[in-house]
């Protein structure tokens, strides 16, 4: 059992930067961080330079921030140089699973991964474990029992699997079905997964189960030459 006393309060909430073309998801992560407890939102960017504009303009001001949530599908250039070059701690929050992407961004200094869809709780542990971490390492000096308590804090435990991943279907439904509401047309799957951030298999189950509900309408899409696309819209 760890012996390391409480670590103290820290002297202000922690600065979040959120970074995510897709505003849906940018106001459900901003609010996932306005509800943990030590944490305060930083600002939202849609792309990698306005990230970049904003940790600039935070600096000068002497408020810097403290970590930056970052996807790594950005409209204007690749989350990864983006976490490169940010003068903070980082967290990457993308549909990317392969593994050297993986790894590449560990390398580079994410201080955690998360695949999307992930349940909201999953982000606010996370979260959690990060605030811990800053309080067990706002020191001149840190123990090694400290350090691996901090270290520990980072690696949150995302409790009950069944109910985590019943949280991230909701969620991934949701952004599905916000997607197709938004648009002002029919949107075939691969169109959705774009938006939405998902593959466009996962898109495409999600989009027929919704059809199957009655909460969608399919038709096909005919085009110059090649088979019919599937599109959705609202009933």
């Amino acid at each position: 059992m760890s012996t390391t006393p409480p670590p103290p309060p820290l002297r202000q909430p922690l600065s979040v930067l959120v970074v995510d073309d897709d505003f849906r998801v940018a106001g459900l992560h901003s609010g996932i961080v306005a509800e943990t407890h030590g944490c305060t939102v930083a600002g939202t960017a849609r792309s990698a330079d306005e990230a970049a504009r904003i940790a600039q303009q935070a600096h000068a001001a002497q408020a810097p921030i403290d970590l930056a949530l970052i996807d790594l599908y950005l409209p204007d250039r690749s989350g990864l140089e983006l976490l490169r070059t940010l003068p903070c701690d980082t967290f990457v929050l993308s549909a990317a699973a392969e593994g050297r992407t993986v790894r590449t961004a560990i390398a580079a200094g994410a201080l955690t991964y998360l695949i999307k869809p992930f349940a909201p709780d999953t982000l606010a542990a996370r979260l959690r474990g990060y605030v811990r971490y800053r309080q067990l390492t706002d020191a001149e000096t840190v123990d090694q029992e400290a350090l691996d308590d901090a270290l520990a804090a980072l690696r949150a435990p995302g409790g009950n699997s069944r109910r985590t991943s019943t949280a991230a279907h909701a969620v991934t439904r949701e952004l599905v079905l916000g997607a197709v509401q938004d648009a002002t047309g029919p949107l075939s799957a691969g169109e959705v997964a774009a938006l939405v951030g998902v593959s466009r298999a996962t898109a495409q189950r999600y989009l027929a189960d919704m059809v199957g509900r009655g909460l969608l309408r399919m038709r096909l899409r005919y085009g110059a030459a090649g088979r019919p696309e599937q599109e959705y819209r609202v009933p």
